[in-house]
């Protein structure tokens, strides 16, 4: 992690723990808000207006929280608007870096050669992870935000005039709703995975290992009734916060965190759902299944082998 702007330690994957051994996630760092008028948003200063080509995002494709944002930059039509670069899915002693894989891209906006030098070009002192997704801003040469959920939101709503037309991921008529949902998702079953793929105890991973499957049960019986989405006919991001979990877990999660009661594919409804996004014009275009599996299984800390397994081959 970087400590006042330097590179101190090689990458682990488990940021912090309690005293029981439950993995503790970071808290993001940037949280400055795109609106379309360059106002100030929920969060941070203001002076990031949206604009056609002013903005770039630094993903990873075996990362489901920057999968949320490459999801939303292709359901609203905004492939044209904003820039992406992908990183090497393969864990460096750096963290994230940049090419090196086939599918990953050099960083043609600094010439870094790992994300961490995205943060120190941003803030010369940051202390903490150099995490993505990152939503940088060409013009400032800065990081305008880098949590997945209010990068969602952005695409959502900032860009609007930019894009083309497409759902409303966050329609207030169900706002309490979404927020309620996606607030256990990401407690039970986003995080949940990690936690029980990251526990450094039994009881930190059981915990974990129950809280997933109470969660895969609940919205297998919750899809049961023929509905297409969580919310009825209606996509919405909550719906993008859980495909980009399910998309990874008979290729990742079952296997390499443990998380292995049983496959999605033995769960028909969430199966299917899985599926019925995955088939949405665009997403299957950000779903890349061999940079998943060599990213969580380069994990050394889970897998010293390095070993990368040859199934599933398809989703």
């Amino acid at each position: 992690m970087l400590v006042n702007g330097v590179w101190k330690e090689s990458w682990q994957p488990v940021q912090n723990k309690d005293e029981q051994g439950r993995f503790i996630r970071q808290t993001s760092s940037f949280r400055n808000w795109i609106t379309p008028d360059g106002s100030p948003g929920i969060t941070g200063k203001g002076g990031f207006k949206a604009e056609k080509g002013r903005y770039h995002l630094y993903v990873a494709y075996i990362c489901p929280w920057a999968s949320r944002a490459l999801m939303a930059r292709q359901l609203k039509g905004l492939s044209d608007v904003i820039s992406v670069s992908v990183v090497n899915p393969r864990l460096a002693e750096q963290g994230w870096q940049f090419g090196g894989y086939p599918g990953s891209d050099e960083d043609a906006l600094t010439g870094a050669r790992y994300m961490h030098e995205i943060y120190t070009s941003a803030d010369p002192g940051f202390t903490g992870r150099a995490t993505v997704p990152v939503l940088w801003d060409k013009h400032s040469k800065t990081i305008v935000n880098n949590e997945s959920a209010d990068i969602l939101r952005m695409l959502n709503s900032a860009f609007s005039h930019l894009g083309r037309p497409g759902p409303d991921l966050y329609p207030q008529e169900l706002a309490s709703e979404i927020d309620e949902l996606n607030t256990y998702l990401y407690s039970d079953l986003n995080n949940g995975v990690y936690q029980a793929g990251f526990a450094t105890t039994q009881l930190a991973y059981e915990e974990a290992y129950s809280k997933v499957f109470t969660a895969l049960d609940a919205m297998e019986s919750r899809l049961a009734d023929g509905r297409d989405y969580l919310f009825g006919d209606l996509l919405t991001e909550t719906d993008i916060r859980l495909f980009v979990t399910l998309v990874r877990f008979d290729a990742a999660y079952h296997g390499i965190f443990k998380c292995n009661r049983n496959t999605l594919r033995e769960m028909p409804h969430l199966y299917d759902y899985m599926r019925r996004i995955l088939a949405i014009e665009g997403i299957a275009e950000v779903v890349n299944l061999d940079h998943i599996k060599a990213g969580y299984y380069s994990i050394t800390a889970l897998n010293p082998s390095g070993i990368v397994p040859v199934g599933p081959g398809s989703l």
